[in-house]
């Protein structure tokens, strides 16, 4: 008997009765032969029942692969009749059978004869007087009595739960929870132990550890003289260990709750699971009806894996395989409790996970004056823009009308850890009013609560109930298991100091890419740029550099210091120049008058630095190449903050990171330059020091021409958003507009930008490392695109020999999971 053949509680069972534990009499029906029944083809019910005793009472319990995926409802005391009421009459007493029999005729009636519920409904009486109302009813409805056959009524349940399973909605909702189309149903048919009668008898269910939280904790109610989960349901059920809310199992029958305790470490240690054990209580011994997988939270079942291996139940590598990496991002943010209600008022892309409620703010001034206010807001947005970088920080989470997966706030959101929503197409921004308006009509202006969950999706109005992150020491552990294991270098994206310090605190392997633009849009820093981009001679541009120079240089040696001992790969200044010039008429009068130039020439000099395509315009290293004081000034800064962080500790190797590549004389013309630089402070300083230096493949001709490139860099890093961007000749921001459409017909899998195109993209990546490793073969070879963070692109990543992944800090704990796992597996099948 298999999972895949006669469902997973068919399975649960036969290793119980292994285990030679009381399980009462059980007959598992296989997919197919359910099959069989649905289509009106009976097995010989007479050979089926033989193994029963002669008036034993039935009942019988679906039995699908996963628990999750429903169906129809178990059928208890199948077999009784008139004959069998007055036999367990004398045994239990008139009444007490007299409603189990009312109990089954009523489910009988209208779940399996399908008769009108209302016809049962109003019979209120109990007992006795209940059944011949409910007997005469069904006889009325019917024109036939009552079966009093047990084969004829259980031939009727097996083809209504047969029937049930093959039906079109329960076929739709299932495939909903992730079944396949074609999923079996098992049916179990089983012997009933009453629960009733005389001594202690009673019906209960019991777990031993907390399905939220995953600590040891009995779990579950018991409550005498019943059937089946009622003691689910009924106020009157008794606790099941000593509770001083109440009466408990342990204090009424003691000896049967030793037995449940016995039987639940005996099934933890050879199911190596923990488990829900649905049990019976006839004349105070405890049989075990059912066994199932304790349902948990991602929380809970991290804990549980770490107890199952910690006790010597499970082995590490197992506790790892057994937490889906996605998982992680619940338990390392705030999350919308699941039981809440949600008034949702629009859906977009879900790009950084978590969950965060504020009022509603439509610019970074206003987000940080909230901050000032100790006041959470949401930052909404068209668009976010590299100058939102400092609104970003202040905000508890970002909302913006368009953008995908790779846009600027859900990348920035995703590193700063910050919940953020993009392409929310179903609510109507208005920034000029500031007012958002939903497709029904309400109306939300600055100051109203909303709330953004990234991990869904949603825009929720108001302030649901809350979980906070769960960083307890089990996911600590986890960790640590896993990079025994994993085979392949994990390092984060960040930018700042506090970027830094959580990806350190994450356990990264250094940083993969510091972008060094969003350093520039301190309102100290953006005055010097804005100089810069006006003069109009090389003297000029670098009096307006020297004066970032010294901060610039303190950001580096902050980023040095907190990663200490570890690489950290500094991207050189990438966005296109007019980023940093207002565009609104205001902005342009102030920038004259801080410039103290006429504003007819500020105005030309922003047209002058307007590109139609500015995302394939005049950026990275085309600006190094042709405004070179730019890369120079960033050089000299990360050279001085080398030797003075060197100082203090391990020496600093920083790596230096030429963007937007695609030919080999780009990089020969900046590592001229840079080298230059490298030479002169040795000279001013007296002081020694090593770096690397190397490119960012974003384009397709860098990953053609990746020999040529090689050449002259000591690592390659592969920007995957711009590369699939310029691959597929789609804008990164604008896709989410039609993603979903060209997902659902087919035309792509999946989101490139959300999930790396192994097909396209991955086959230019294995051609550039083929072709850089021929011509070097030491280069360093990583990703550095937020799919460095996506398990598929991490056995991507291993299959292609790169070197490492980086991604953002929040990410660094699943991609550090997915290396591992990906690691176990592949030693398996070796």
């Amino acid at each position: 008997m298999a999972v895949a053949t006669h469902g997973g509680r068919a399975k649960c069972l036969q290793r119980l009765v292994r285990m030679e534990l009381p399980v009462p009499l059980t007959v598992a029906l296989s997919f197919r032969a359910v099959k069989e029944i649905a289509a009106g083809r009976m097995p010989d019910l007479s050979e089926l029942t033989s193994v029963f005793d002669g008036g034993a009472l039935l009942c019988v319990r679906p039995s699908s692969e996963d628990p999750d995926w429903g169906g129809p409802e178990a059928v208890l005391n199948i077999g009784m009749n008139d004959a069998t009421y007055v036999e367990l009459s004398d045994r239990v007493g008139q009444e007490a059978a007299a409603q189990l029999y009312l109990r089954f005729v009523k489910y009988f009636s209208v779940h399996v004869a399908r008769l009108d519920p209302d016809a049962f409904d109003e019979i209120t009486a109990k007992g006795s007087e209940g059944l011949r109302a409910a007997l005469a009813a069904y006889e009325e409805e019917t024109d036939e009595p009552f079966p009093q056959s047990r084969e004829k009524q259980l031939a009727e349940v097996l083809r209504s739960m047969a029937r049930a399973w093959e039906g079109t909605s329960a076929r739709l909702l299932r495939q909903a929870k992730g079944a396949p189309a074609d999923a079996g149903l098992g049916l179990i048919v089983q012997q009933m132990v009453l629960g009733i009668g005389a001594g202690e008898c009673g019906s209960g269910v019991i777990q031993f550890v907390n399905s939220d939280t995953g600590q040891p904790q009995i779990t579950g109610r018991y409550l005498s003289q019943s059937q089946g989960r009622e003691a689910l349901l009924q106020r009157e059920a008794l606790y099941l260990e000593c509770d001083a809310r109440g009466p408990s199992l342990q204090e009424h029958a003691p000896q049967a709750f030793d037995e449940l305790l016995d039987f639940g470490a005996r099934m933890r240690r050879r199911l190596r699971e923990e488990m829900e054990i649905e049990f019976t209580i006839e004349n105070g011994h405890a049989h075990i009806i059912d066994g199932l997988r304790v349902k948990r939270s991602n929380r809970a079942a991290l804990r549980i894996a770490v107890d199952l291996a910690e006790s010597g139940v499970i082995d590490r590598a197992e506790a790892v395989m057994r937490i889906q990496p996605r998982a992680l991002s619940e338990l390392l943010h705030r999350q919308v409790d699941p039981t809440a209600k949600r008034d949702r008022i629009g859906r977009g892309v879900a790009a950084s996970p978590g969950a965060a409620t504020g009022r509603i703010v439509f610019d970074s001034a206003e987000a940080q004056a909230s901050a000032a206010r100790f006041e959470a807001c949401i930052l909404v947005r068209r668009e976010t823009q590299p100058e939102d970088i400092r609104g970003m920080h202040a905000a508890a989470g970002v909302l913006t009308e368009r953008g995908g997966m790779t846009s600027h706030a859900a990348v920035i959101g995703r590193g700063l850890g910050l919940p953020c929503v993009v392409g929310v197409e179903d609510l109507r921004f208005n920034l000029r009013k500031k007012t958002l308006v939903t497709k029904d009509g309400r109306l939300f202006k600055a100051g109203d609560v909303i709330t953004v969950d990234g991990t869904t999706g949603d825009v929720l109005a108001g302030e649901p109930a809350m979980l906070e992150a769960a960083l307890d020491d089990s996911l600590q552990t986890l960790m640590e298991w896993a990079d025994e294991f994993r085979d392949i270098e994990i390092r984060a994206n960040a930018d700042t100091p506090a970027d830094a310090q959580t990806a350190r605190n994450f356990k990264a392997q250094g940083i993969g890419l510091a972008r060094t633009e969003h350093m520039f849009f301190e309102a100290d820093r953006l005055t010097a740029m804005r100089e810069m981009i006006f003069a109009d001679t090389a003297e000029d541009r670098r009096a307006a550099l020297d004066r970032i120079l010294p901060m610039q240089r303190a950001d580096f040696i902050d980023l040095f210091r907190i990663m200490q001992g570890l690489p950290v790969c500094i991207r050189l200044f990438d966005p296109p120049l007019h980023e940093f010039l207002p565009s609104d008429r205001g902005g342009l009068l102030n920038l004259a008058e801080a410039l103290d130039l006429p504003v007819s020439d500020v105005t030309r000099r922003a047209e002058q630095l307007e590109e139609y395509n500015p995302m394939l315009g005049l950026r990275g290293v085309r600006l190094g190449v042709t405004v070179p004081e730019i890369y120079e000034m960033q050089a000299r800064a990360i050279f001085e903050a080398t030797i003075e962080a060197s100082r203090e500790g391990e020496p600093v190797v920083p790596e230096i990171m030429i963007p937007l590549v695609s030919a080999k004389r780009e990089v020969e013309l900046v590592k001229t330059r840079v080298d230059a630089v490298a030479a002169a402070v040795r000279t001013e300083t007296g002081r020694d020091f090593t770096y690397r230096l190397g490119v960012m493949a974003e384009t397709p001709r860098a990953c053609l021409r990746a020999g040529d490139i090689a050449s002259h860099a000591a690592f390659m890093s592969f920007g995957t958003n711009d590369l699939t961007q310029m691959t597929y000749g789609l804008s990164r921001d604008d896709a989410g507009r039609f993603m979903s459409a060209y997902v659902t017909e087919g035309v792509y899998p999946e989101d490139p930008f959300h999930t790396l195109d192994l097909d396209g993209v991955g086959e230019l990546l294995q051609l550039a490392a083929e072709r850089a490793r021929e011509t070097r073969p030491e280069i360093t070879l990583s990703i550095c695109g937020e799919h460095g963070g996506n398990p598929e692109s991490i056995a991507f990543c291993r299959s292609a020999g790169l070197d490492y992944v980086s991604c953002s800090p929040f990410r660094v704990p699943g991609a550090r999971l997915a290396a591992a796992q990906f690691a176990l597996m592949d030693n398996r099948t070796s």
